[in-house]
């Protein structure tokens, strides 16, 4: 682990000082406050059109995280947040009681879309506490104070995506070729990205490095999103199908793999999309370094092991239909886990915005404060 803790040797004031100069804002925003509601870019609709999706109430947030008009872990938190500060801007109560007891039903809808990632739980939590951490105020200045607390939730993200990019740069050889596994960028996130963090963090050290997307089936996250995304920046991608990667890591081709997570338990098991696991596996067998990338956020560590992440069962239309279009014969059983889980043994290190770890020490080594003001995450 030589290479981690060279990784880790970059110091606190290096990251704080370094952070606003290597962030080059994308061209696109993918979760933002915007006349009263929560603007998103609709991913649904990439590569082909670029197109906002305004969403004016609960409902409509929780429909576009439900049908992945904004996917990705920390993009999924941050959009809650924001459903939550919608929410509250709608109530009518004049006590602090009636507020709480009527934002909770809009909590628990938003709590309700999806059941792996953490980031989900963790930003609604948050919400809750920032609400209850005012009671005593007017329920106007609780309404603002919240819209500022989502507004912090999105800051904090970008910031630790900075953080990410830099620690990750330093595991990165020059003219490397990395392996990726879904979309992790700004898209997935606030901005800048997590596995794609730490690739514009090498491209933008000059390491001359080059990406191996993978199309990532079902939902093709690494064809629609992740191709698009890095030849927005100009970084060199290659987009190969999944049953490609072990073939291009015999040729030498790979030199190592970056992904990112939807929830880290404490023992350092990872779950993130599905083919992630196949992947490790692979990169084992041909000593290739199996890289981690997330923020601190998306460590559960009431969550002792990968056997107790709830992994989500999506639409069977996802698999057997492409752009609609039937694929498979009518009425053929459809298996469509949305996500698997590798185990802590096939992964390398585990890149957080505190540093690079080895997966077995990050859940005794996250510090998630100020992040985060206490560790509950509700039950999905």
């Amino acid at each position: 682990m030589a290479d981690i803790a060279a990784a880790r040797s970059l110091g606190q004031a290096d990251i704080d000082s370094s952070a606003s100069h290597l962030y080059n804002p994308p061209m696109f925003t993918t979760v933002q406050w915007k006349e009263g509601g929560v603007r998103l870019l609709d991913q649904r609709l990439l590569p082909g059109e670029v197109v906002d999706l305004d969403c004016k109430s609960v409902e409509q947030v929780a429909q576009a995280i439900e049908s992945l008009a904004v996917r990705g872990a920390p993009a999924i938190g941050i959009t809650a947040a924001y459903g939550v500060a919608l929410a509250a801007q709608k109530i009518s109560a004049e006590s602090f009681d009636a507020f709480y007891s009527a934002l909770l039903p809009s909590c628990k809808r938003l709590a309700a879309t999806r059941p792996t990632a953490v980031n989900l739980f963790w930003a609604i939590q948050r919400m809750k506490e920032a609400a209850q951490s005012q009671a005593h105020l007017p329920i106007a200045a609780i309404k603002k104070h919240l819209l500022a607390e989502a507004d912090a939730i999105l800051s904090e993200d970008i910031a630790m995506n900075h953080a990410i990019g830099l620690w990750g740069a330093e595991l990165i050889k020059p003219n490397w070729t990395i392996l990726t596994h879904c979309n992790a960028g700004a898209l997935a996130t606030g901005g800048y990205g997590t596995a794609l963090g730490v690739i514009r963090g090498a491209w933008e050290a000059h390491k001359n490095i080059s990406v191996y997307a993978d199309e990532t089936r079902p939902i093709l996250q690494g064809a629609r999103l992740t191709a698009w995304e890095l030849m927005q920046d100009d970084i060199p991608v290659t987009l190969i199908t999944d049953n490609m990667a072990a073939h291009f890591m015999q040729k030498g081709k790979i030199n190592c793999c970056v992904v990112g997570a939807d929830r880290i338990a404490a023992n350092g098991d990872v779950a993130n999309k599905i083919g992630t696991y196949g992947l490790a596996i692979l990169a084992e067998a041909h000593g290739i370094p199996f890289y981690v990338a997330a923020p601190s956020s998306t460590v559960d560590i009431q969550i002792t092991s990968g056997a107790e992440i709830p992994i989500e069962e999506r639409d069977p239309r996802e698999v057997s239909h492409l752009a609609g279009v039937s694929i498979a014969p009518i009425g053929v059983a459809v298996a469509n886990p949305a996500f698997d889980v590798t185990p802590a043994r096939f992964i390398t290190g585990i890149i957080t915005e505190k540093g690079c770890f080895k997966p077995e020490q990050v859940g005794q080594t996250i510090d998630r404060t100020p992040a985060l003001k206490n560790n509950k995450i509700p039950p999905s």
